[in-house]
């Protein structure tokens, strides 16, 4: 099987004219025609993440975020992403990352997220079509049952492993109807409060977008790394049934830059 083979399932699955025209999905550094050794899935490509990657004999890394994300102009190892990309050319290993085509996709980043929180009649909201394909930025869905706020965050905490949720002021009525956007996502808190959503779960936000939604929406905020961390199971899920016998690995590297003190 060639590492062309995986990376054509890939983007079956998440067709790069689905992403975001500020982004930079698809192949990130090397070549596709070798075959494939393994491949190591992961969230964010470091130096840890490629060292991992020859330790363990693969030759293909799958990321969610972009290795090269904005245009290097040279590669002279200054900084984090330039470092990465010369260590994985020097050795051999292909990058590919499937970002906000992922995100976008049915079955994608927000579906993984609504299938942790076990929520079922899950739609897009915001939705659009592409190239005749149907996709959307969020997805919106219903909890097995209702929760109290409280135990709403709670919740989030345990299927998330997260360490602290940022809320505004705790809904004083059930929360049933949930939306979701991973990563940044705040750009669709609006939409969510117009599709009648009672929570709104996204990775990250600004202070004033909190303000005004008192009682209105519950806003919980778990975490950029947190809300995309299980990408991975999707990338591995496609590859297992699109190119069987090729070996997948999920990262055991915690990438995620932000500590809770």
């Amino acid at each position: 099987m060639k590492i062309r083979e995986v990376v054509d399932a890939l983007e079956r699955f998440a067709p790069l004219p689905l992403q975001e025209s500020f982004d930079n999905a698809g192949l990130q550094a090397g070549l596709t025609e070798a075959e494939v050794s393994g491949a190591l899935l992961c969230l964010d490509v470091t130096e840890k993440v490629v060292d991992e990657a020859v330790a363990l004999g693969c030759n293909l890394i799958v990321s969610h975020h972009p290795l090269i994300f904005h245009a290097l102009k040279r590669i002279t190892y200054a900084d984090d992403v330039q470092r990465a990309v010369a260590k994985a050319l020097k050795n051999d290993i292909t990058v590919v990352s499937m970002h906000t085509n992922m995100d976008n996709a049915r079955g994608g980043v927000n579906f993984k997220i609504a299938e942790k929180m076990e929520l079922h009649d899950c739609r897009f909201f915001a939705e659009k079509t592409v190239m005749g394909i149907e996709c959307g930025s969020g997805v919106i869905g219903e909890l097995p049952e209702a929760l109290a706020a409280d135990d709403f965050v709670l919740m989030l905490k345990r299927t998330f492993d997260v360490e602290c949720v940022q809320c505004n002021q705790l809904l004083r009525r059930p929360i049933k109807t949930v939306a979701i956007c991973g990563g940044a996502g705040s750009f669709l808190l609006p939409e969510a409060i117009a599709q009648g959503a009672d929570a709104f779960i996204t990775g990250e936000m600004h202070y004033h977008e909190y303000f005004g939604h008192e009682q209105e929406i519950q806003i919980a905020v778990i975490g950029h790394y947190q809300s995309e961390q299980y990408t991975n199971e999707i990338f591995k899920s496609i590859i297992e049934e699109a190119c069987p016998g090729v070996v997948t690995y999920l990262t055991k590297t915690n990438t995620n830059p932000i500590i809770y003190l």
